[in-house]
């Protein structure tokens, strides 16, 4: 089931980002962006990146050469934050970015896939073979280091780009106050769930009675 999961996650991962990719470029210089600014666009999003550190997750485990060139992605500390990452994708999407538009065709099928399916066999494979027991509370503050850093990116762009990635983080449309209530929101939710990740991987560790082992890439 392991390798499955892997396999699929980054197949299926892959596949919905080149597809976005694909699909993004052409209608964003549609839009009036050039070419650069619609490759810019298509990576300023936070799912986009999430989901990119997913598909390397599953790479690195499932390719040695993969591993070769990216070892951090399989190691624990990295996966488990990834797993907290994507969970924060999904739970952002569904509960407050789905409402607000309708996408359809190829752009709906692309958003089932980043924000529901890839989110789903990622944290699935890690409670199944990711976890291990072997997180630290301290891993935290490492991994508070991406969502904080891409808050920076996506508010020092806007100004200059005219445009934010998500909604509530326009301060020109919706106030300083609001995006920074906003902000804390989805900070204190990401703080949770990394809480919520290091207990359930610290259980797990105690469920399997054995010590933690750091996944290797199939062979």
């Amino acid at each position: 089931m392991s390798r499955f999961l892997q396999i699929a996650g980054l197949v299926v991962g892959l596949a919905a980002l080149v597809l976005q990719f694909a699909i993004t470029i052409p209608a964003s210089m549609a839009a009036g962006r050039s070419l650069l600014g619609s490759i810019v666009f298509y990576f300023s999003f936070f799912t986009i990146l999430t989901n990119i550190a997913a598909v390397m997750v599953h790479a690195a485990l499932v390719s040695p050469a993969a591993y070769a060139w990216f070892p951090a992605f399989a190691g624990q500390s990295l996966r488990a934050g990834v797993a907290v990452a994507i969970t924060l994708v999904f739970i952002v999407y569904a509960t407050v970015l789905a409402q607000l538009w309708q996408p359809q065709g190829l752009f709906l099928l692309c958003d089932i896939l980043l924000h529901y399916v890839t989110p789903f066999v990622f944290v699935t494979w890690w409670l199944i073979a990711g976890a291990d027991g072997s997180t630290r509370w301290r891993d935290i503050s490492w991994w508070m280091i991406y969502p904080l850093a891409y808050l920076a990116y996506a508010l020092i762009r806007a100004p200059f780009a005219g445009e934010v990635p998500y909604p509530f983080l326009d301060v020109a449309k919706n106030g300083a106050a609001s995006v920074a209530v906003s902000a804390l929101g989805v900070t204190a939710l990401f703080i949770g769930l990394s809480v919520l990740a290091v207990l359930i991987d610290h259980g797990i560790g105690r469920l399997r009675g054995k010590p933690a082992t750091r996944l290797q890439p199939s062979r």
